[in-house]
C-alpha cells in the first residue's frame, strides 16, 4: 500500500490571486479538488498526507469534506521551501512506499497514478522528453557556457514514488550538503540511490500562472474522463 503526499502549500504569488492557487477554481472546481479526487479512486493509495500555507488549514479540510474524499487525511503545514514541505509530511506517513504530487498539476487522473504504481523499481517519476533546445549560461555575464545534449535530458514532471527509506536518506544526503532542490527524483538520484522514469504526458502540466488556467481549461475539455 502506499500513503500520498499531496504538496499543497504554495501561495500563488505568481498567479497574482488574493488566495493560494489551489484555491482558484478550473470548471468551477478548485484546483485541489482534481489531484484529491484522482487519488482517492486508487484502492492502492489508502493514506493522504495533505499539507497547507499557513492559515489555510480549515479551507483545505472543507474542500476534503465538501468532495466527499474517502481516503483517510491527515494535514501537516507547508514549510518554509518545497523540501521542507516533503520533510514535514514524510513524518506522517504510514507506509513503506510514498507517491509525491503537486496540487497545482490537476490534470492528474487516476489511471496516470495506476501506471505508476505499476511500473517496476520502487523509485520511478514521469517525465517527458524536452522539444526544445536548451543550453547551460552564466546569468551573470549573459554568457552561453557550454552545451547539453537534449536527448540525455527529461522535463520531471509528477507524481514519482518512493521507497520511504530511500527518499529519507536523500533529504538527509540533501541536508548534509545544504543543497535545495525543486524536486525529489534528482535529489534522491544524487543520494546515490537508483531512480528510474516512465514517459509522462504534455498535458500534465504545472499550474503556476493566470495562462496556464486558461490552458487547463482547455485541455480538460480536451481529454476523456478518466476513472
Amino acid at each position: 500500500m502506499y500513503s500520498l503526499v499531496l504538496l499543497n502549500g504554495g501561495s500563488g504569488t505568481r498567479m497574482g490571486a488574493p488566495q493560494p492557487k489551489q484555491f482558484l477554481k478550473v470548471n468551477g472546481i478548485p484546483i485541489l479538488v482534481y489531484s484529491l479526487v484522482a487519488a482517492d479512486a486508487v484502492p492502492e493509495i489508502d493514506q493522504l498526507v495533505v499539507n497547507y500555507p499557513d492559515g489555510w488549514r480549515d479551507d483545505v479540510e472543507k474542500i476534503v469534506h465538501d468532495y466527499a474524499i474517502r481516503t483517510p487525511v491527515d494535514y501537516v503545514e507547508a514549510g518554509r521551501t518545497r523540501q521542507e514541505s516533503v520533510a514535514r509530511a514524510l513524518d506522517l506517513v504510514v507506509n513503506e512506499d510514498v507517491v509525491l504530487h503537486e496540487a497545482a498539476r490537476p490534470l492528474v487522473r487516476s489511471s496516470d497514478f495506476r501506471r505508476l504504481l505499476a511500473a517496476p523499481g520502487r523509485n520511478v517519476s514521469f517525465m517527458v522528453p524536452i522539444p526544445f533546445t536548451v543550453a547551460p549560461v552564466d546569468p551573470a555575464t549573459s554568457r552561453v557556457t557550454g552545451y547539453l545534449e537534449r536527448d540525455r535530458l527529461r522535463n520531471v514532471q509528477l507524481p514519482q514514488k518512493f521507497a520511504l527509506a530511500d527518499l529519507r536518506k536523500g533529504h538527509e544526503y540533501a541536508a548534509t550538503q545544504d543543497r535545495l532542490y525543486t524536486e525529489d527524483a534528482t535529489l534522491v538520484a544524487e543520494a546515490g540511490l537508483p531512480v528510474h522514469f516512465v514517459d509522462g504526458a504534455d498535458s500534465n502540466i504545472k499550474v503556476t500562472t493566470p495562462t496556464d488556467i486558461h490552458l487547463a481549461v482547455s485541455l480538460m475539455h480536451g481529454s476523456d474522463d478518466d476513472e
